[in-house]
């Protein structure tokens, strides 16, 4: 059989491959822990102080809800507030009788009704000061009304204030433009099986330094209904990276790896998820940012490698973020790692390719892999 013909065997098969393991995705979706956007689908119930935890720190609870329920609780802040004090000013003025009083004897100028003691109140807790309406001398309760209402409007715009400037640079916005791929890939890399996805910031302003970590998450129903949820550390080639290009994140399948033992077949089979983040202090605001992803079984693809995004220009290196989650396929052992090492790693140019078992039949290639094809596998 020749290598071209080999090649396109290989394809043929590795994509009856991905279609059937794609199909059995969807046969058994299941929750996710983290979902592609970093956030967790979790709802607490009955969790102790419920409403009170949000209260104690408000100021981060405002921070966390969306832009138009912040512009919501404001505004009626201010109505709310303006209405309280509209109504202290109405009953200062009708216990003193302002209604049927001449000018001179008013505890604030022109406010006879509720509608004139509102304005007046809006007027001072804006701070706009039309002038027509002013406390005066007559009454001192007026006059400490009128005290706390402007320390209450001053504090309560610093605080709307503050959490604008901190909705506007919170981690979150920073942490759209720092991404991971779509998907995982495993290949050969240095004649080990590697599984490994993509990072990359989209902005100008490059993040200098940054420390990526990943954890196995699985699992598993009891009999009784609850759920067991573990958590273990991969470890991962390079923690520390300076993102200024796009990067490959590397976990080899070696001893030791909760993945040694998983091949193509059995890697669907198993429930679990790896979540994996990056963290990372902005170059501009000196804030803490984090970027987060998840990939499960149905996110990985076996035998593929990310397609080329970095070209060196005459003045520049260029990155092509269109090709950013692109894969194409590359000539893998469809083995476990346990059992590609246990075989034993061609020593020479050639490498033993299982295409898989299918209607009881196993077809296997032997490929004479020459240096090009090498070196656009592993890097």
């Amino acid at each position: 059989m020749s290598t071209e013909r080999s090649e396109q065997v290989i394809d043929t098969c590795c994509t009856t491959v991905h279609t059937l393991g794609r199909q059995n995705a969807k046969k058994e979706k299941s929750l996710r822990y983290m979902q592609k956007d970093g956030k967790f689908p979790v709802m607490f119930q009955q969790a102790p102080g419920d409403w009170t935890t949000y209260w104690i720190d408000i100021f981060t609870s405002l921070v966390e809800i969306r832009w138009r329920m912040m512009f919501l609780i404001f505004s009626l802040n201010n109505i709310v507030s303006w209405l309280l004090f509209g109504l202290c000013y109405w009953l200062i003025a009708h216990v003193n009788g302002d209604s049927d009083n001449a000018d001179d004897d008013l505890c604030v100028s022109n406010v006879r009704d509720f509608t004139g003691a509102f304005l007046f109140s809006m007027e001072t807790g804006a701070t706009i000061g039309y002038g027509y309406r002013h406390v005066t001398e007559n009454s001192i309760v007026a006059i400490i009304v009128v005290t706390i209402q402007t320390v209450f409007s001053c504090l309560l715009d610093t605080v709307v204030i503050g959490v604008v400037v901190a909705k506007m640079a919170s981690a979150r916005k920073r942490a759209q433009t720092v991404g991971f791929s779509r998907c995982a890939v495993v290949n050969l890399r240095d004649r080990v099986l590697c599984l490994s996805w993509r990072l990359g910031d989209f902005r100008g302003n490059h993040i200098l330094e940054g420390v990526v970590r990943v954890q196995l998450i699985r699992y598993v129903k009891q009999p009784v209904g609850s759920l067991v949820i573990t958590y273990q550390d991969l470890d991962i080639e390079e923690r520390e990276i300076v993102l200024a290009t796009p990067t490959t994140i590397i976990h080899k399948l070696e001893p030791g790896s909760p993945l040694y033992n998983m091949g193509p077949d059995n890697l669907r089979d198993n429930r679990f998820e790896l979540v994996v983040s990056f963290t990372y202090t902005g170059d501009s605001t000196g804030i803490l940012h984090q970027t987060r992803a998840s990939y499960t079984s149905a996110d990985i693809r076996w035998g593929q490698r990310f397609q080329d995004v970095l070209k060196m220009g005459k003045k520049h290196y260029k990155v092509d973020f269109s090709l950013f989650h692109v894969t194409t396929w590359v000539p893998v052992p469809f083995l476990s790692a346990e059992e590609y090492n246990r075989r034993g790693r061609p020593a020479d140019g050639t490498t033993l390719i299982p295409i898989g078992k299918r209607n009881r039949h196993i077809a296997q290639v032997n490929l004479n892999i020459n240096e090009e094809l090498i070196l656009q596998t592993f890097l």
